[in-house]
């Protein structure tokens, strides 16, 4: 039998979570996959990419390459051409497939947080995730969205995306005088500041008085700098883990059934399989203070 290869590239990699969530996946679902990392950056993207053979069955993808896999794929699902990053292809005889699952991960951590809808939101941070997310907050019915950002030219993008999406997009500036001027109140807000980034407690304390449920995407250190300040306020904070599952799970779906919507035969046993590998469970899941 011929081996079925897959992996998540990257740059670093050696954290990546990848490995240990579809090993467990595949194990449950009776498939004898490899599942590997590789350190992959720009510079070397093109001749690693070109040297796979026809033992490959997929990609997972993560920073700084989601642009990169966008340009080789042949055709994008709709998340993937919204944001412009492609996380996940999938290999077939008319070339790699493209698809962003970080949306549909984000939107089903979201309601695991018994968050089915969304009215006003706002996502702080206007990094590479800040476009999944305001897609997320779209599907979830959002119809205005505050992008707080410490550089707010990095969010023209964002706002453009919302004229595209038909959703009003503002920005505010994380200045550290920000806390004086208190913010407007949301349903709900997504963290997408890269791990371990601290914001003036002023800032924080701020979004969090006025910011409802937190999804912060990332999970190391746990709980994050946001996290903290919410779970002072007694506010529910939920972590990235969750999302990395559910984007996983995703992922599984394509590299067996070709499609992210396809439930799995045995999907529940994969997923709670997939959780236990990375020690997830309710109580770590969702904080409160």
């Amino acid at each position: 039998m011929t081996a079925i290869n897959l992996a998540v590239w990257g740059d670093p990699i050696d954290h990546s979570r990848s490995p240990d969530l579809h090993a467990a996946a595949y194990a449950v679902l009776g498939l004898d996959w490899n599942y590997g990392r590789r350190q992959v950056g720009t510079a070397n993207f093109a001749g690693a990419f070109e040297g796979l053979d026809a033992s490959w069955r997929g990609l997972s993808l993560t920073m700084p390459l989601k642009e990169l896999a966008f340009a080789a794929a042949v055709s994008r699902d709709r998340h993937a051409a919204l944001t412009g990053a492609v996380n996940t292809l999938r290999f077939g005889a008319d070339g790699p497939r493209g698809f962003n699952t970080d949306v549909g991960g984000l939107g089903r951590a979201l309601r695991r947080q018994g968050i089915d809808g969304v009215g006003t939101a706002r996502i702080v941070g206007a990094g590479a995730t800040a476009a999944s997310a305001l897609v997320t907050l779209v599907d979830l019915g959002a119809t205005q969205i505050e992008i707080a950002a410490r550089t707010p030219q990095k969010a023209a993008a964002l706002v453009a995306l919302g004229d595209e999406l038909e959703v009003k997009v503002s920005v505010r500036e994380l200045a550290a005088d920000a806390g004086s001027a208190m913010p407007e109140q949301v349903d709900v807000t997504i963290g997408t500041l890269p791990g371990g980034t601290v914001l003036a407690e002023p800032i924080s304390a701020a979004l969090a008085a006025r910011g409802g449920a937190l999804l912060d995407v990332g999970y190391s250190p746990w709980p994050s700098a946001l996290a903290t300040q919410w779970q002072a306020q007694g506010r529910a904070a939920a972590s990235g883990i969750s999302m990395l599952v559910e984007q996983a799970l995703l992922q599984v779906r394509i590299f067996v059934a070709g499609d992210p919507a396809a439930e799995l035969e045995n999907e529940d046993a994969a997923l709670k399989a997939m959780r236990a590998a990375v020690s997830l469970d309710e109580d770590a899941e969702l904080t409160q203070g």
